[in-house]
C-alpha cells in the first residue's frame, strides 16, 4: 500500500454537521454544514477522488441559521434535512427543514473548482418540519433504505414521524410519541433501525437509552444509566439486527444487545475526552470508527462481537509464522483501515 498523504480541506467557518451523501452511489462525497452568527452559512459538498487522492468541492448556502445536524436523502442525492439556529423574538430557536439543491449544483458542472465558493447558490427550502408546538428540533432521520418518503424529527421530548409528499414540499405528522417522566427530559440524539422492516427506533436522553415501536409508537425497552453522562450517539449494527452501539461524555463506547439491557456485551475507554460519534462500517460491521473531542478518530476492530466472529480482514497466508490466526478487538493496522475509503456510504 501507498503512503498517500493526508487529503485536508479547510472550511471558512466553524462546523459540527457532517453526512455522508448515501443516495449517490458512483462518488465518496460528504455534506458539510457551518456554523456562523455573523455570516451566511454554507453546506460544503466535498467529492473525494480515491484515485488521485484529491478533493473536489461545491459551496451552497444555507442562510436560514447555524447548522447544527444535516441528513441526506436515502433516494435523491439533491435532498437533504438541517436543524438549524435561528433567532426569534430576542430568543434562539431550534428548526429543522427539507431542503433541495439547485438543479446544477453537481461538482461537476463547474468550469472553474472556485465558481461555487466565489458565487455560491442557495438552498431551495421545500418544507418546514416543526409547526411551532413541539419545541427545538435536535436531529432529523431518515427512513434506511427508504424512498425518501418517511423522516422522523426529534424536537424536545417529541419524536415526529413524518410523511414527505408532493415531492417533499409538504410534511405531515402521521404519528408521534412523547418522552415522559420528571424533570425536563429532551431527547439528544437517535437513529432509525434498518431492521425489523424498519419498525424501530433507538433514542438517548441523558444518560438512558430508549427503543421504540414505530407501529405503536410505543416504548419496547429501556436502557437506565446507559452513560455515566450524556449519551451523545448511537449506531446499529448493520448485519446483526439487536447489537446497538452508543457513545457518551463518560468517554465510552458501549455495545448492546437490546434483547437484554442489563449491562452492555462490550465496553471500549480508548478516548480520554467526550466521544460524540460512533459508526459501524456497512460491509464490515467488524469494524467501528469513533471520534471525540480529545482530537482523535479511533478505528476500531470489533470481530467478537460481529456477524463474522472470525472475520478475515487479513487473509491467513498473509500472518507471519508467529502470529496468532484469531484477530482480537484492537486498533487496526494500516492494512486494515483500507477499509474506510472503500466508499462513503460506509460510514454513514
Amino acid at each position: 500500500m501507498e503512503d498517500d498523504a493526508p487529503v485536508i480541506y479547510g472550511l471558512e467557518f466553524q462546523a459540527r454537521a457532517l453526512t455522508a451523501q448515501t443516495a449517490e452511489t458512483d462518488a465518496i462525497r460528504f455534506l458539510v454544514g457551518t456554523q456562523s452568527l455573523k455570516f451566511d452559512n454554507q453546506i460544503h459538498i466535498i467529492d473525494f477522488d480515491d484515485e488521485n487522492n484529491i478533493i473536489n468541492k461545491n459551496v451552497l448556502l444555507h442562510q436560514a441559521g447555524e447548522i447544527w445536524h444535516i441528513g441526506a436523502s436515502p433516494a435523491d442525492k439533491a435532498v437533504l434535512t438541517t436543524c438549524y439556529n435561528k433567532t426569534s423574538d430576542s430568543r434562539v430557536v431550534s428548526c429543522a427543514a427539507v431542503w433541495r439543491m439547485p438543479s446544477d449544483w453537481d461538482i461537476g458542472s463547474h468550469e472553474s473548482p472556485d465558481d461555487s465558493a466565489h458565487n455560491p447558490q442557495t438552498l431551495e427550502l421545500l418544507c418546514h418540519l416543526d409547526d411551532g408546538t413541539h419545541g427545538n428540533a435536535a436531529c432529523v432521520l431518515w427512513e434506511p433504505m427508504g424512498d425518501g418518503k418517511r423522516v422522523i424529527s426529534l424536537a424536545d421530548n417529541h419524536a415526529l414521524l413524518w410523511d414527505l409528499q408532493e415531492s417533499s414540499t409538504q410534511a405531515t405528522v402521521s404519528s408521534s410519541a412523547t418522552l415522559e417522566g420528571k424533570g425536563q427530559l429532551k431527547f439528544t440524539s437517535g437513529k432509525w433501525s434498518p431492521h425489523h422492516n424498519c419498525s424501530q427506533l433507538a433514542t438517548a436522553n441523558d444518560t438512558a437509552i430508549r427503543g421504540w415501536d414505530l407501529r405503536s409508537m410505543s416504548q419496547i425497552y429501556c436502557i437506565e444509566n446507559a452513560h455515566g453522562q450524556l449519551v451523545r450517539d448511537l449506531d446499529f449494527n448493520p448485519n446483526r439486527q439487536y447489537y446497538l452501539a452508543s457513545c457518551g461524555d463518560d468517554c465510552k463506547v458501549k455495545f448492546w444487545d437490546v434483547r437484554n439491557v442489563q449491562e452492555p456485551v462490550k465496553t471500549l475507554e480508548e478516548h480520554s475526552h467526550w466521544v460524540w460519534s460512533v459508526r459501524y462500517n456497512h460491509s464490515h460491521d467488524q469494524l467501528v470508527l469513533t471520534a471525540s473531542s480529545d482530537s482523535r478518530l479511533i478505528l476500531s476492530n470489533m470481530v467478537s462481537i460481529s456477524s463474522e466472529p472470525f472475520g478475515h480482514l487479513v487473509d491467513d497466508e498473509e500472518l507471519s509464522e508467529g502470529e496468532d490466526n484469531h484477530q482480537d478487538d484492537n486498533e487496526l493496522d494500516l492494512l486494515q483501515q483500507l477499509y474506510m475509503n472503500d466508499n462513503n456510504e460506509h460510514y454513514s
